[in-house]
């Protein structure tokens, strides 16, 4: 691990898309029937099982550069479909980049009213001795949140705070980075009513939603216990000996200006109370009336202009702030972008469906539980090309669902798989657009985060394989 050398993100995701773009030359192309079906207020269009057809490829040298389609076949990634895959990745990811921009403007407002700092001084002020306990608070509080209402890209502008908050408990960043980023990661894979994940498998399953919660909830709370264990160990390790950090010698991206004293006043707690008002009506919504994106990003406004009226900012500074925390959010929300590019690729050169069939097909000839357990090896690699809970859901469940009927497997069981799945691989794959985002923002290179991290990784997926294998056993 230590001999790992990742280059740029930017340059990583651009490698991945040409392997990928190369290899809709060699996987044979197929495709499912789909559908739009709807689960409580969200719609989603998911394949029809029995519907495979491979599909015949048009290969010519025109086609190899320019592309060259032909009707009713499918023609391999060009090298201008290779070219135009980024920018086509970033038209698809929209939604999620303007989102980034407008929560980092957002943050950019706090910021500057001084609500952030002063929470974080107060914080700090009354748990300045007990770093462990201030880690079990944060890490279970967004472990929950992971879990229950699935947030992820919500918590990106956190990031340097959470810096903010490991250094002045004597910790490395990567030890910050973990408290928002991998304690949200565990809660959104060991998922209780994770809406994007557990709640839209379940739908597509034909199983009731909310079904099986005692055994995710044992789940949730058997994985945060392993992930508090695994980061105490490492902060101890380095509060002892500061060379064992992963990132020891590098420059700290915190400037000394953002560690200012600022005193927890009036206008900051009625700002606070307002923006977590704003923010569970938003998840509410969410779950409740279809909101989105575009319906969240317009919560987070709302928050902004509450910000701002509280503080007493006038509109010229207020706007100033929002364009400099959008400034910061800038690599972190092309990184999107960049990752989506890999989903159209494989889309493009009609492989997506196949690498599914073949995959499905192959498991059938497993007993029970080593079944399930390929069902987990498969969700997670399939995670490394489409890195989105729902998404990834939509693909595959409505074949996992009926293939685990033919396996004598439940599908509580299957759905179970394609949450862990999909779920802890997300803090380990540089496709996720989320995790990739959230380290340019610390400044912490993805090799180190790898170095740090992987063990964790495979601890959890040792997890997630033993109560899968229980899952199987008791019938869940």
């Amino acid at each position: 691990m230590k001999r790992i050398r990742i280059p740029h993100v930017f340059i990583l995701l651009t490698s991945v898309i040409l392997f990928c773009s190369v290899l809709t030359y060699f996987i044979p192309s197929g495709a499912y029937q789909r559908e739009q079906r709807s689960f409580g207020e969200l719609t989603r269009t998911v394949v029809i099982p029995g519907t495979y057809e491979k599909i015949a490829k048009h290969v010519s040298l025109e086609g190899i550069v320019f592309g060259d389609p032909v009707e009713d076949q499918a023609s391999p990634v060009s090298l201008l479909g290779f070219l135009t895959a980024i920018p086509r990745g970033m038209e698809s990811a929209s939604d999620i980049i303007f989102f980034i921009f407008i929560v980092g403007g957002v943050f950019g407002i706090l910021q500057r009213t001084g609500t952030i700092t002063a929470v974080i001084q107060s914080l700090l002020s009354r748990f300045s001795h007990s770093g462990p306990l201030l880690t079990v608070v944060l890490m279970v509080v967004i472990g929950i949140g992971g879990s229950t209402i699935g947030i992820g890209e919500e918590l990106i502008p956190l990031v340097p705070i959470f810096l903010i908050v490991s250094q002045k408990l004597g910790y490395d960043r990567i030890y910050g980075f973990s408290l928002v980023y991998l304690s949200s990661a565990i809660g959104f894979a060991a998922a209780t009513t994770n809406p994007f994940t557990v709640q839209i498998a379940q739908g597509i399953a034909e199983i009731p939603l909310g079904s099986g919660m005692p055994f995710r909830i044992g789940f949730f709370g058997f994985c945060m216990i392993l992930a508090l264990i695994y980061l105490f160990r490492y902060g101890l390790k380095i509060q002892k000996d500061p060379t064992q950090s992963f990132v020891a010698g590098e420059d700290d991206p915190i400037s000394e200006g953002q560690l200012e004293k600022e005193t927890l006043r009036a206008s900051h707690i009625w700002i606070v109370v307002s923006c977590m008002l704003i923010f569970v009506i938003v998840l509410y919504a969410v779950q409740t009336k279809g909101w989105w994106l575009a319906e969240m990003s317009g919560g987070f406004l709302a928050m902004g202009l509450v910000a701002t009226f509280f503080s007493k900012l006038s509109f010229s500074e207020a706007v100033g702030s929002f364009v400099d925390g959008l400034k910061d959010m800038v690599v972190a929300a092309l990184v999107v972008g960049f990752a989506r590019g890999i989903q159209v690729v494989l889309m493009d050169g009609q492989i997506m469906d196949s690498i599914i069939y073949y995959a499905a097909t192959v498991l059938r000839h497993f007993s029970n539980i080593l079944a399930a357990e390929g069902m987990l090896v498969f969700q997670s690699c399939l995670n490394f090309f489409i890195p989105s809970g729902s998404g990834q859901a939509a693909v595959t469940m409505p074949l996992m669902a009926p293939l685990s009927d033919v396996l004598g497997l439940t599908r509580q069981t299957a759905v179970f798989a394609f949450t862990c799945g999909d779920g802890f691989s997300n803090i380990v794959i540089p496709t996720s657009g989320v995790l990739m985002a959230m380290l340019s923002l610390a400044k912490i290179p993805y090799e180190k985060w790898l170095r740090f991290v992987f063990p964790l990784f495979l601890l959890m997926m040792l997890s997630s394989a033993l109560f899968l294998a229980v899952a199987v056993w008791i019938g869940y």
